[in-house]
């Protein structure tokens, strides 16, 4: 089965970052992981991959609640961001606010809404997605 090359983590619980590195490993998921603690952090990052025509995460695993720029505020930034690739973003939160589902269907770039934790069966739906 094919696996994501880049994957981009923006959360700022680092034990569930680590979770989650610990499953992709286990799963074997990807090649490589960019990981940022704040929207802000990974939006001016992901900016400076674009100017410098780096590679880019092939997808977002995204927490709506965090501090500086929620995850929020960086999908409406992000969506603003054009670039060549397509990078599909997974929602992965605690929220199980259903305003919050509705509202993250509003983002075409969201493919999924994912509440934690993270299981080996939400990465292998979300490779299976991806391989296609």
């Amino acid at each position: 089965m094919n696996k994501i090359d880049i994957a981009c983590i923006i959360d700022d619980d680092p034990i569930f970052v680590f979770g989650a590195k610990k499953i992709m490993q286990y799963a074997n998921f990807c090649s490589a992981y960019m990981i940022f603690h704040n929207g802000e952090e990974a939006l001016i990052n992901l900016k400076s991959v674009i100017k410098a025509g780096e590679r880019l995460p092939d997808i977002i695993l995204l927490d709506l609640n965090m501090p500086i720029m929620d995850g929020w505020e960086f999908l409406d930034e992000f969506t603003k961001i054009k670039t060549s690739k397509k990078i599909t973003i997974y929602i992965i939160t605690s929220s199980v606010d259903p305003a919050d589902v509705e509202r993250s269907k509003e983002y075409e770039s969201v493919n999924n809404y994912i509440v934690k934790p993270i299981t080996l069966e939400a990465l292998q739906e979300i490779l299976n997605e991806n391989a296609a």
